[in-house]
């Protein structure tokens, strides 16, 4: 004999209501629950099983079902209702068992505040208002806002206003500037709640005229940052799709429509702070908004609207099972069937979704456990990053691998392992495997060695003996100079050391001078002295060549008669007869160089060729500042660089120069040459250099 399966009875506040079906003409109910306010979307065979749930047996309803309807169902299908009720608390509670798993499952939603503030303080909701008796207040006077009348006169204002704009282009373009003082932080303070108003309550009387209920308004916190909500689920209510979609462009329409009003505003004020409220009204506001409520990939108008255009209820839900079946279908190709009917084209959209919704939570929650890291004091910026990198990215990934491993029984070889075993075998090969062996650094190739010559001090030329590209030896008179002021003094300093002398010599013989002691001795000596070292400087008028080289660079303006500044440039000797590469790597990269080590410069201009170095000197200080601008990032260059106060290039990032000599043809050009180098180091697996890399992060980050 068949037992009798008796059905539980329903909570008897539950209402259906009919729901837009799907593309493919398939009936849908919506299932409202209004203690909690949650709407259920179900199937043909959900919503015949439920409208023949007082027949009290699951046996009743399968055959009225299979009889009655096209249908064909087991007592599975109504078990598997009964269990989805039973999940959604949607049953009544008649007995004490079903009493204490109600007060089990109430306890388990209510964790600790700590817990709680942990799990959201991401996106926290606080209601503020019940709007139900302003909304019924204001519905007649709004109504006029959704005729075609309104919506011609908005199009033709719109138009008038963007020819008056023109006619002011310049004005209103210089506006922008306009808002950098403490009034206009305080202006923009004020422009954009009053927008996120209009926009909450263009949601809200949307809503109300087509029959929904709006049980509150108030704040959503995001990331702690506030923001107005505004209830709409009653909206699941809704038969028509085109309806859905007019509450969910509801918001932004009412900015667009507060931006044209602020935008007539500012045309007829004159210059003051009501003008400039109107101008970031009608400019900056509903850009933020677009901006930010636009996207599809997280739970804002964007989503609801393309919800809608697609006619796909509970989008993000069923993309996510879409996208979790195809990733491992193509990881392991466990022929298992899609998560529900659809055709090839829905399949692929929802696949695609899918993924593009992964990349963009990837990068907006990374983002956020950044802001959250610098928006609070270190010790809670760490621990808040960590939880969210942890909560939000590393567990969903845990999740999936661990519902893979779950799945291990049915894994077989095919071509979609082997596929996923090839590109993980690459992975570990890239990551793992010390292949890296050389890398590049930004470098410059010069003459072994070069010298700028410049004035010793103020002084004039008497001769002059180097042109360019001259030839010169070391030792060879480049330009002779004078200084009337240094022979000037020269001549006094010798008139006072022969007075020195003489008062020496005569000492024994006068009397006044034996008085004087030693003193004449020591004003002798300190004369010689000063008159040596002033010889000596006067030395230095002679500009000679340090070392052989040639002259490759002369100041054009010497002439006989010029006067030079003290350290005015003069001439550039260079011994071209050999080079040099300076090499400027990172830190990371410093430890896998070696002296003797392989180098070949490439220069930016290709037509100088390649030189073959030797590494022949590694700096272990890295550089303070960057002494050939073309290197830096602000000329051109490829090393990150910024001006400091006192207008000195300074890197973003420590660098440290490597000499390399013994370069390949080893002669020189006659200017530097910027370029790059290939350095040839210790193999390292790019592993390793993440790892160490982002552990010197770490500790920097940690030191208090």
């Amino acid at each position: 004999m068949v037992d009798i399966l008796q059905l539980p009875p329903l909570r008897e506040e539950l209402s259906l209501f009919p729901a837009p079906g799907d593309k493919n003409g398939t009936p849908a109910w919506t299932l409202h629950d209004p203690p909690a306010n949650k709407f259920y979307l179900l199937g043909w065979p959900a919503f015949e099983i439920l409208s023949r749930w007082h027949l009290g047996t699951v046996q009743n309803i399968v055959v009225e079902v299979n009889q009655e309807t096209t249908l064909k169902i087991c007592e599975q299908d109504v078990l598997g209702v009964i269990a989805f009720l039973e999940r959604s608390f949607l049953l009544q509670t008649v007995t004490p068992e079903g009493n204490k798993r109600l007060v089990a499952a109430h306890a388990a939603n209510r964790p600790t505040w700590a817990a709680w503030l942990l799990k959201n303080y991401l996106f926290i909701r606080i209601p503020v208002i019940r709007p139900a008796r302003f909304l019924n207040k204001m519905a007649p006077i709004v109504a006029f806002l959704y005729t075609r009348f309104f919506f011609i006169l908005v199009m033709v204002a719109a138009l008038a206003a963007m020819y008056l704009i023109s006619r002011q282009w310049e004005i209103f373009s210089h506006s922008f500037t306009a808002y950098r003082s403490l009034e206009g932080i305080v202006i923009v303070g004020c422009a954009i709640p009053m927008a996120k108003i209009i926009h909450e309550f263009g949601h809200a009387f949307t809503a109300h005229r087509y029959g929904c209920r709006i049980p509150t308004i108030g704040f959503a916190f995001v990331v702690l940052l506030p923001m107005l909500y505004t209830d709409t689920n009653e909206a699941w209510k809704l038969t028509s799709h085109t309806k859905r979609l007019a509450i969910g462009v509801a918001g932004i329409a009412a900015e667009m429509l507060l931006a044209l009003a602020a935008l007539w505003v500012w045309l007829l004020l004159d210059e003051g702070p009501m003008r400039s409220v109107a101008f970031i009204l009608a400019t900056s506001t509903w850009i933020m908004t677009i901006g930010l409520n636009i996207s599809p990939f997280m739970r804002f108008d964007g989503y609801f609207i393309l919800s809608d255009l697609v006619q796909i209820p509970n989008l993000h839900h069923r993309s996510d099972a879409f996208g979790r079946w195809w990733l491992r279908e193509w990881l392991f190709g466990f022929g298992n069937p899609p998560p529900e009917s659809a055709s090839l084209r829905r399949r692929s959209f929802l696949v695609l979704f899918a993924l593009m919704t992964w990349i963009y939570r990837f990068v907006v929650f990374l983002a956020i456990a950044v802001v959250v890291y610098h928006y609070f004091f270190k010790a809670l910026g760490i621990f808040l990053f960590v939880v969210e990198i942890s909560f939000f990215i590393f567990l969903p990934m845990f999740k999936e691998i661990a519902a893979w491993w779950g799945l291990r029984d049915k894994m077989q070889i095919n071509m979609n392992t082997l596929r996923s075993l090839l590109i993980l075998a690459g992975i570990i090969y890239v990551l793992v495997i010390p292949w890296k062996k050389s890398f590049t650094a930004s470098a410059t190739l010069s003459a072994l060695r070069e010298q700028q010559i410049a004035a010793p001090f103020s002084s004039t030329i008497t001769g002059e003996f180097a042109k360019d590209m001259k030839k010169v030896h070391g030792g060879e008179i480049l330009l002779q100079l004078s200084s009337p002021e240094m022979e000037e003094q020269i001549r006094q300093v010798s008139s006072s050391s022969e007075i020195s002398r003489w008062q020496v010599d005569q000492q024994t013989f006068d009397e006044r001078l034996l008085v004087m002691g030693n003193v004449p001795q020591r004003r002798f000596e300190a004369d010689v002295a000063e008159l040596a070292g002033l010889n000596e400087v006067m030395s230095q008028l002679t500009v000679r060549a340090p070392f052989d080289g040639i002259v490759v660079s002369r100041n054009d303006e010497l002439t006989t008669g010029l006067w030079l500044s003290r350290k005015e440039p003069l001439y550039v000797i260079a011994d071209t007869s050999r080079n040099r590469v300076d090499g400027y790597v990172k830190e990371q990269d410093l430890d896998r160089i070696s002296v003797g080590a392989a180098a070949r410069f490439i220069p930016d201009a290709l037509d100088f060729g390649v030189y073959e170095c030797k590494v022949a000197e590694i700096d272990r200080v890295n550089i303070a500042t960057i002494d050939e601008p073309f290197l830096a990032s602000t000329y051109g260059g490829s090393i990150p660089a910024h001006k400091n106060e006192h207008e000195v290039l300074t890197p973003d990032s420590p660098i440290f120069r490597i000499r390399m000599d013994s370069c390949l043809p080893d002669k020189s050009p006659m200017m530097k040459l910027r370029g790059v180098v290939h350095i040839e180091g210790e193999k390292r697996s790019k592993f390793i250099e993440i790892v160490k890399k982002y552990y010197a992060l770490a500790i920097r980050e940690i030191g208090f």
